[in-house]
């Protein structure tokens, strides 16, 4: 899965087919037609109240894959920030450092092939050194 250029089209066709949906279902549900559900599958990005009713649909999170995106690509906070009292907000807070299986798999296979170095891991994607030799030990190369 390529994290960092998403075509969310594709993705939920790919889905589509996982799911075997007929396309009477899906235009009813999103109270389109065949050449709006063609139109929604070829794009790159979507509304997120259409992409919503997709999560809903094809019982997926769609969501989650620009999570992962938020997580591997986003730009690392200054070490010599100031440190601060953070800001109160009615949004809810979500910890950045939390790792999906899917991402330790990616990591995990760009070191087991190679691709990269621990070092390069570490300061591409800002993942801390105890956090990805804890990775390593847990979950060893498939084929030993």
């Amino acid at each position: 899965m390529n994290f960092k250029e998403i075509h969310i089209g594709k993705m939920i066709e790919m889905r589509i087919a996982e799911c075997g949906i007929e396309m009477s279902r899906i235009c009813k549900f999103l109270k389109t037609d065949e050449e709006g559900i063609e139109e929604m599958l070829q794009s790159k990005s979507m509304d997120a109240k259409i992409l919503l009713r997709w999560c809903k649909l094809l019982e997926y999170d769609f969501f989650r894959i620009y999570s992962q995106h938020l997580i591997m690509f986003s730009p690392p906070s200054a070490a010599d920030k100031k440190i601060k009292e953070p800001e109160t907000s009615s949004l809810p807070q979500f910890r950045k450092n939390i790792y999906t299986q899917e991402i330790i798999d990616f990591i995990l296979e760009q070191i087991n092939g190679q691709s990269m170095t621990k070092k390069q891991v570490m300061e591409e994607y800002g993942i801390p050194k105890t956090t990805l030799y804890k990775w390593i030990k847990k979950y060893p190369k498939k084929d030993e």
